[in-house]
Order: C-alpha cells, then structure tokens, then sequence
C-alpha cells in the first residue's frame, strides 16, 4: 500500500500518512494542471513548493518517497504502477463525489485500486454536517453556533464567553489616520524554493493560450508565502503576536497602504494543510485568555475558520457540479478586461487588482465589496468572474471560490445567500480612503465624472427587481428605488449603459 497525497493535502500528523507511518508516500507533480488556468505565479509557486519542500522532509524523517514530475496525474499514475503493479493508494476523500469518480476512473485506468479516508483538514466531517443541514435550509449562522457548541470553542458551561454569539458591531470600525498595521512576515526561500520560483517562471510564463490572457499577466513581486511547516507556524506566531489584537475591529476595513491590514495570512497554510483549523483556533483563543488579544478579534477570527472555511467546503461538496455554473439573476456581460490588467480609473478597483497581480492576494472585503460587487451590479456572468478568482489567488481552490464567488458575490445560486451583497460608493467610501484620491466623484450617480458603482448599483436594483423585491432584506433598497422620478430612471440608465461601453472598450 502506498499513501498518495495530492498537492494540497499536505498533512503530515494527521490523516493518512500518520495512521500509516511504514508505508511509502506517492506525490505527483502534473505540469498539466498549472495549464488549465493562466495561474498567478505565485500560486504555482506555492503549490509546487510546498509539495518539493514536503517531499525533502518526509524523506529526511525517513519516509520513502516516490516523487513522480510528470505531464498529467494520469501519466504520473501509470509511472507507479507500472513500477508497483500490485500496489493499492490510499488518498483523502476529495471534495465531491464527481471529483472522486475522476479520480477512481484515474487510478482504475492505470491499472491500480484506490482507497478513501476523511480529510483531516477539516473539523467537521460530512456525516455531521448532513445531520446539522437536515434541519432545514443552509445558515451560517446557525452551523456556526452549531460548531461552537460541538467543540466548545470559546464556550462556557453551554453559553458563549463573554453572552454573545458575535461582536459585529465592535468589527466593522475604520483605523485613525495614526493607525498602523504591522508588517507582514516574509520568509527567506531556500534553495529548493528559489529553484522552484524560476522554474515555473521559465515553464508557465506565457504557457497558457486560453482567453483573454496568458500566464504572464500577473506582474509579481518577490514571492512571500509559507511553503514549509515551519514557515507555516512562524506566519501563525506572527500574526497572534502582532496582528490578531486589530483583527477585530479593522476587519472590514480597506486602506491603499495597508493591503493586509491585520488579517492573518494564514489562508495558503489551511488550505494546502501545513496548519490545522483547531491549532489555529486554540492559538487564536489562548490569546485571548491570557489577555494579550480581546474577544472580539478572537471570535471574529473564529468564526472565519470554525464557521466560514467549513459551511463553504461542505456547502460546495453537497451543491456541486450545479453551484459551478448557477447564474439566478442571468447575468450575462464578459469579464471586464481590468480584472486582468489593473488599468482603470477607479482608485479602488486599480489598487486592489494590481495588488492581486503583485501578490496573488487581497483581503476578504476587498474580494466581496469590490472586486464581486462590481461584478454583481455590472451584471458579469458568475462563471467568468469566478474563474478569474481561480487563477488570480493564491490561496484558491475550486471549492474556495465557487461558493465564495458564485453565490455569495454574484448572489448566483440562492443556496444560502440571504441577499445579494450589492452596495454603491457610499460603502466603498464609509469602509476604506479610495474615494479622496479618486478621479471618479462618490456623490454623484449620473453625469460626467460620476462614480461608476452609483449608477450600476441603481440600475442592478430596476432590472432585478422581478426577482429581489419581494425579498425581505431589500425592503429599504425598493423604496429609494420607488422614490426616484422616470427622468432619474433615464438617466441611471443612459449612465450604466455608459459605463459597460467604456469597460467593453477599456476606458473605465
């Protein structure tokens, strides 16, 4: 038997390669996968690195390791057993049942049988969250509550520390001007890294010839994530240390100068499996508890990996291949070409794409409130946009993005978004300082100058309105929608109708 280990379950104490401490470990590198998507190369970095930098220490601890560098998973698959032909893999369970039939059709194909075991890096497991779901329909909130109370996390004798389930409004404040975050770790690349880096720089650059661009679009800087499990616990350190305490309240909050604000980078770790989800929730919480970070950061922190990571992967498992392509609302319009090149006017939009460029990175309200925003009002089909999250993230995964994307930025699906989280440049405005050095005027909607999230978010609203006004959350939004005058109307339109043009045409 042999343990085969995809590049993203990189587990080392826990799931198959503990309980299996004698056996051999499979891992292999397809260059295939790094084509399917005009992937940033920080995320083939990443990915690749950590998979190299895995495969170095499990040999060191005295591991055989087969290590297969290969076109396709299929190619890779018929090395070994053609090599091992009474072997028998065993793998975590993948996400979906779609994607475990690929993968039995795989080893099936080669020759070989397979094995599934539960992926240990989540705390909770399908037949838990099935029980919870048979309840009725999907809410966060109450699978969270649920969570806390399963595990006891930041509980005390049944209620929650402190009387409250959550601090939101102690977490959607705006920093003083004074107000400074702390650095972001970076991490030296050792020679296995460095070699990485170039080599995907040298393989990918301009290696994939799909639309509208190839892999060369991004324009990185030096390459600053966790590829080891070391380097993983340093970033948790770090941001326990320095960061977790303004976790809290900033969370929502967008400035040009701080693109990671106190967030805690820790995402690329979870979900590659170079951090556990309950050692990064009991670091978070002995914080607290010792004083050194205040409830609610700690909780706010929580909910995004107790609650959050596990409703979205669970969520994707039970609603897929569906949810991939689900578009409620007939959104229609391409991805606009800024998405890719950073090339617009509006200083938010701007800022935050050519930092995913650079980085392959930027915080949770930047992908909802900006990036998906505008993309809900301007009416870009969900499929495209969550296509772009794909290959331009680093910490993305197909499971990551759709729910994340589809319906809860495009309002796609009607699975468990309560509303669709349109908003005009009054949040945008209210949330971050883009609007101050901004060419396009927040206040106005319609007229030259006038910011474009104005205008869409009006004309979003009227040609919805069939599907979204009986909703009971948008009771407010139709009646400033019912206070406007037919020249208003016509002119929002004439406005929105502007603004795709010059999206269509790059001059946004």
């Amino acid at each position: 038997m042999t343990v085969w280990l995809r590049g993203d379950h990189l587990v080392r104490r826990r799931g198959p390669l503990a309980r299996r401490p004698d056996e051999p470990l499979l891992l292999i590198e397809a260059e295939s996968f790094a084509r399917r998507l005009p992937y940033h190369p920080h995320k083939l970095t990443l990915v690749f690195a950590a998979m190299r930098q895995f495969r170095d220490t499990a040999r060191e601890a005295g591991r055989t390791v087969h290590y297969r560098q290969v076109e396709t998973f299929a190619d890779g698959l018929a090395a070994h057993f053609d090599e091992y032909p009474d072997d028998r893999l065993v793998t975590t369970e993948p996400q979906t049942a779609g994607a475990r039939e690929r993968i039995e059709a795989l080893v099936s194909g080669a020759g070989g049988t397979v094995e599934f075991v539960p992926d240990e890096r989540f705390l909770c497991s399908p037949d838990r969250f099935d029980a919870w779901a048979s309840e009725g329909r999907y809410r966060h909130e109450d699978f969270y509550r649920f969570m806390r109370r399963e595990t006891g996390y930041l509980m005390d004798d049944g209620d929650p520390v402190g009387g409250e389930w959550n601090y939101d409004d102690q977490n959607r404040e705006t920093p003083p001007e004074d107000w400074e975050s702390a650095d972001p770790p970076t991490f030296e690349m050792d020679e296995t890294t460095e070699e990485t880096a170039r080599w995907v720089t040298e393989t990918f650059a301009g290696g994939y010839d799909g639309p509208p661009y190839g892999g060369d679009w991004a324009d990185p800087e030096p390459f600053r994530w966790p590829v080891t499990r070391r380097q993983a616990v340093r970033a948790l350190d770090h941001f326990v240390t320095y960061r977790l305490a303004d976790f809290g309240p900033y969370q929502d909050a967008m400035r040009g100068e701080a693109w990671a604000m106190s967030h805690s980078l820790l995402s690329t770790s979870l979900n590659l499996g170079l951090l556990a989800p309950d050692e990064v929730i009991e670091r978070a919480i002995a914080a607290y508890e010792d004083g050194s970070a205040p409830l609610n950061s700690v909780e706010g922190f929580v909910r995004q990996v107790l609650g959050w990571r596990e409703f979205l992967r669970h969520v994707y498992r039970r609603e897929m291949p569906e949810l991939a392509t689900a578009n409620q609302l007939g959104a229609a319009e391409p991805l606009p070409e800024f998405y890719w090149t950073g090339d617009t006017d509006m200083a938010c939009l701007s800022d935050v794409v050519e930092g995913v460029r650079k980085r392959g990175y930027s915080h949770h309200i930047e992908r909802l409130m900006l990036l998906a925003n505008f993309g809900l009002v301007y009416g870009v089909e969900p499929a495209q946009l969550n296509r772009w999250f794909h290959a331009a993230y680093v910490d993305a995964f197909h499971w990551v993005t759709t729910p994340n994307v589809v319906e809860m930025g495009l309002y796609g699906a009607g699975v468990f978004a309560t509303k669709p989280y349109a908003a005009s440049a009054n949040y945008v405005d209210k949330m971050s300082d883009y609007c101050s050095g901004c060419p396009y005027y927040k206040t106005k909607t319609t007229g030259e100058g006038a910011c474009p999230f104005n205008a869409l978010y009006w004309d979003f609203l009227e040609r919805n309105e069939d599907t979204l006004r009986s909703n009971h959350r948008m009771g407010l939004m139709y009646s400033h929608v019912d206070g406007k005058s037919d020249e208003e109307w016509t002119e929002i339109r004439e406005r929105a109708d502007e603004i795709r043009a010059m999206a269509r045409e790059g001059e946004l």
